[in-house]
């Protein structure tokens, strides 16, 4: 299995995010767009990025009732996006309609624990305490085979258990991803490309690893450099 490398445009305009895509050209060929840039570019910003030869991965985590996640899932499929995030904590029928609505062409991706919680912030968000991240992200996980979603959203932490656990079943999209040495910034629980891959990860995000340096394109090439040195 193969490790697909996704860069977020986690920026405030089209035009920011269309210079991020020119300047990678043919090195990636997958892109996510969030809350941050899909708030300020409209969902014009999708056909842009796809009119590029570009996938979208539309990161949103939709949370809201059965009924209006179906039609946002459905939404997303019109508009030609390869994979939507969904949260898992909304529950089985909210994962079942967001399938539903996506039909054959959008993957459904339930988030189970933000990567910018440990066990301490989880515990005191939740009101549960002792509760334990790698405990909560499993749990989802279930949750989220059941509804018969592509895959979920976690940590390079869970991700080796959680690929023994549900195999080819659930496709592991891993965030925070940083090179060696790199800073983690506002997350908590990260990893490298080859830890992630080499954890069974089919998606990896990578945020200002990529776009936050002088020479995003050389740290595109150091990432897929990494990635094809990796043997799963």
């Amino acid at each position: 299995m193969s490790t697909t490398p996704i860069v977020a445009l986690d920026v405030q305009s089209a035009a920011d995010a269309l210079r991020i895509v020119d300047a990678l050209g043919d090195r990636c060929r997958f892109y996510k767009i969030g809350s941050e840039l899909f708030t300020a570019a409209g969902p014009g910003i999708v056909s842009q990025v796809r009119e590029t030869g570009s996938d979208v991965f539309l990161d949103l985590k939709v949370h809201d009732i059965p009924n209006t996640v179906r039609g946002a899932a459905r939404s997303a499929a019109a508009l030609g996006v390869r994979l939507l995030t969904v949260h898992a904590i909304g529950g089985a029928a909210m994962l079942e309609a967001a399938v539903e609505g996506a039909g054959d062409q959008l993957g459904v991706l339930a988030v189970t624990v933000l990567t910018s919680f440990d066990d301490e912030s989880l515990a005191l968000s939740s009101g549960r305490p002792g509760v334990s991240v790698h405990d909560e992200v499993v749990r989802l996980a279930e949750v989220a085979a059941a509804a018969r979603v592509h895959g979920i959203v976690c940590s390079g932490a869970e991700a080796a258990s959680l690929h023994a656990r549900f195999g080819a079943r659930l496709a592991l999209l891993v965030p925070g991803i940083r090179m060696s040495g790199g800073a983690s910034h506002d997350q908590r629980r990260v990893v490298t490309p080859a830890e992630a891959a080499s954890a069974g990860a089919r998606y990896i995000v990578l945020g200002r690893a990529v776009t936050g340096v002088d020479d995003p394109p050389a740290a595109m090439d150091a990432v897929l450099a990494e990635l094809q040195s990796v043997t799963v």
